[in-house]
């Protein structure tokens, strides 16, 4: 049995792991050369992590340790695990603008896109779960709140100009490797490449370039995952 246990959101099928806060984990245990066992976790299963005191994945559970929360559980890891390649710059505070940034425009603009592909991924009771919910929080249909998507991609795409900027001057998001920034920014469009047909970026983007290599690190793990865009 691995000794560490990492609890990631999924709908039916328990290889398509979507949750971009779950993708950030991921990659930083591999970064830091972890393994872990990877437990599926549903929207209607939160009796199976309320040990963790927490709602909603990642969870991490590390020998005697628990920690919920992606941004905690990279703190942890660092904090744990010195010896390990680093996944900050320095301290994890350098990087708080950056996690900011990919809430509040990425994965937010990820989501109007989005949304309304996830309920075909789901079980019977997340599926009815998440549309009330999210219908809730928008106000609306999740079909209303992406209709019209392809008209809005070119505003999305704009949006990201920040990112593209940095990643026309170097390979990653840190500079020659890749490191929490990196994943921080992956995990919003490993989201979407995992739950949407929408081809989110062109092919001539940077950023493009940069997902791509991001997908063949540590052997191409986030590449073998299902996902229903590809290329």
């Amino acid at each position: 049995m691995a000794e560490r246990k990492l609890f990631e959101l999924c709908g039916t099928d328990p290889a398509r792991r979507f949750s971009p806060y779950c993708w950030r984990i991921r990659m930083a245990l591999a970064h830091k050369g972890l393994d872990a066992e990877t437990v599926p976790w549903r929207f209607t299963e939160g009796a199976a992590i309320a040990f963790a005191q927490s709602k909603t994945v990642p969870v991490l559970i590390d020998g005697d340790q628990t920690v919920a929360d992606s941004w905690a559980i990279a703190e942890y890891l660092e904090r744990a695990y010195p010896d390990r390649p680093a996944l900050f710059p320095g301290n994890p505070a350098s990087l708080r603008f950056a996690a900011s940034w990919a809430d509040r425009v990425l994965n937010a603009g990820l989501v109007k896109l989005i949304v309304s592909d996830i309920p075909a991924l789901l079980g019977e009771a997340e599926r009815a779960y998440f549309v009330e919910s999210r219908e809730k929080r928008f106000g609306m249909t999740l079909a209303q709140v992406t209709a019209d998507r392809e008209a809005k991609l070119p505003e999305f795409r704009a949006s990201l100009q920040p990112l593209r900027a940095v990643l026309m001057q170097q390979p990653h998001v840190a500079g020659e490797a890749p490191d929490y920034a990196d994943y921080i920014m992956f995990g919003g469009f490993m989201w979407a490449r995992v739950v949407s047909p929408l081809r989110i970026l062109e092919e001539s983007d940077p950023l493009h370039a940069w997902m791509e290599r991001m997908l063949d690190l540590f052997g191409g793990l986030a590449r073998g995952v299902p996902a229903r865009t590809t290329g």
